[in-house]
């Protein structure tokens, strides 16, 4: 399952975002994590030393060796150097699966051990001094969208992408790319602001979206959440001790953590698993293929030289049985 969370800053969706990945380390499920805000503040979040948190390979840096592994044997794709970060798979194209192992991985993913567990963490990477005033942070996560495109996932495999804050990601199709969003959102005018936005840019589209209230303290936060967003609101979650541990770099083990908010992970990874039974694979092909024709002749056949329409082949639908290309 491919979930992301969102929200504004400061909402706690790394917070989230890292307490839901410890929990489903501790179900033994595999979980690919990915720092998809170029603030990178996940790999600290799951126990990672800030100088080995800022170590971790930059996805972005790696991105020809990502493009060169994924256009495999693709007859549609004349270079590597053609591919941008909507480039569809196609019969040849080189597949990602979660339990495997393979080059993307090699140079991308990184073991971080939880307790007895372990997850793959992924991050774009952050900016650099020759990024500045030359490159917005769509040039990190083109690589993290390019991957997803690639990706087959099946019941009782996660990937979980913390999400740059914000609306943002609605600059590309990379929304479209999820099983399952959760919004975080405070309970005050700011906080739900983002889920209005998510929400209108999200109805044409299928997204399955669901509010995660954080920071809440009481009925009347709680009220004011269910007056605001209605039936998308999943679950909340209080104060916690052990986070303010985790915080200060000083986490319990993870089955310290209280029990109500232990329940709600569960609760969130039920709602996930949930959206399994209702996958189309063909509409997520589908809405692929539109987002690359709308960035190909927006910007990408100019910056590349080739006709990008052409890089779609029309019989193909990424699914569980498609079997990557050698």
């Amino acid at each position: 399952m491919k979930i992301a969370f969102v929200g504004k800053g400061g909402s706690g969706k790394t917070t989230l975002s890292s307490l839901f990945i410890r929990h489903l380390a501790t179900t033994g499920s595999p979980v690919v994590a990915v720092d998809a805000d170029i603030n990178q503040h996940l790999g600290a979040a799951l126990g990672l030393d800030d100088d080995v948190a800022a170590e971790l390979p930059a996805m972005g840096a790696r991105l020809p060796l990502i493009k060169d592994y994924l256009r495999g044997s693709n007859p549609r794709i004349a270079s590597a150097d053609t591919m941008i970060k909507t480039t569809p798979p196609g019969e040849g194209s080189r597949l990602l699966r979660v339990r495997e192992n393979n080059p993307v991985y090699d140079a991308c993913a990184r073991s971080v051990e939880l307790d007895d567990d372990a997850v793959r963490l992924m991050v774009t990477g952050p900016f650099t001094e020759a990024d500045l005033g030359v490159a917005c942070y769509h040039s990190k996560t083109g690589a993290v969208e390019l991957c997803l495109n690639h990706l087959v996932d099946g019941r009782g495999e996660y990937v979980v992408v913390d999400m740059t804050a914000g609306s943002d990601s609605f600059a590309s199709g990379m929304f479209t790319r999820f099983d399952m969003t959760f919004l975080v959102a405070e309970p005050t005018r700011k906080g739900v602001s983002v889920y209005r936005q998510y929400k209108e840019y999200a109805r044409d589209f299928g997204i399955a979206l669901k509010v995660v209230g954080n920071k809440v303290q009481g009925e009347d936060d709680l009220d004011f959440l269910r007056s605001e967003v209605g039936d998308d609101l999943l679950v909340t979650v209080g104060h916690s001790d052990w986070v303010r541990a985790m915080e200060k770099g000083r986490p319990p083990r993870f089955e310290l953590l209280e029990e109500t908010n232990r329940a709600a992970l569960r609760t969130l990874q039920a709602a996930a698993d949930a959206t399994y039974e209702a996958r189309d694979w063909e509409r997520y092909t589908r809405q692929m293929v539109h987002f690359h024709l709308k960035n190909a002749q927006s910007w990408g056949n100019e910056k590349t030289g080739a006709d990008l329409a052409a890089q779609v082949d029309p019989g193909f639908v990424l699914q569980e049985s498609v079997t990557a290309s050698a």
